[in-house]
């Protein structure tokens, strides 16, 4: 841990947390052996990325709808696919960003109809 030497610190750190790139996407969770997919969309790509591999490494499943495929097949039975990032607008509000998100999601949707989904 770091400690902050007053008031103009931690105005700096809040600044830079502020001005920092947030992109999100529209995502897949594929079960590689029977091929049905989980489609969603986050607003964190990274988050989404790390909260996926940690759930691999430590056999976890993170999402309830795979619970029994994720328990039959093991965590290596899945990837994640992204299909599409999407960078939050200087000006967009976190709902703005977010049903960009969702209508993304929407053509995915569409995109994927002969898939089986989860």
């Amino acid at each position: 841990m770091f400690a902050l030497s007053g008031n103009g610190a931690r105005k700096e750190i809040l600044a830079q947390y502020k001005e920092r790139s947030i992109t999100g996407c529209v995502y897949v969770i594929r079960n590689t052996l029977n091929n049905r997919l989980l489609l969603d969309a986050s607003t964190d790509i990274k988050s989404t990325r790390n909260r996926f591999q940690f759930a691999q490494i430590t056999g976890s499943c993170v999402m309830p709808k795979l619970k029994d495929d994720w328990a039959e097949h093991g965590s290596g039975a899945f990837s994640l696919e992204v299909l599409e990032e999407l960078k939050k607008g200087e000006t967009q509000t976190d709902a703005q960003f977010k049903a960009d998100l969702d209508l993304l999601k929407e053509i995915w949707s569409e995109k994927l109809a002969n898939e089986v989904f989860y």
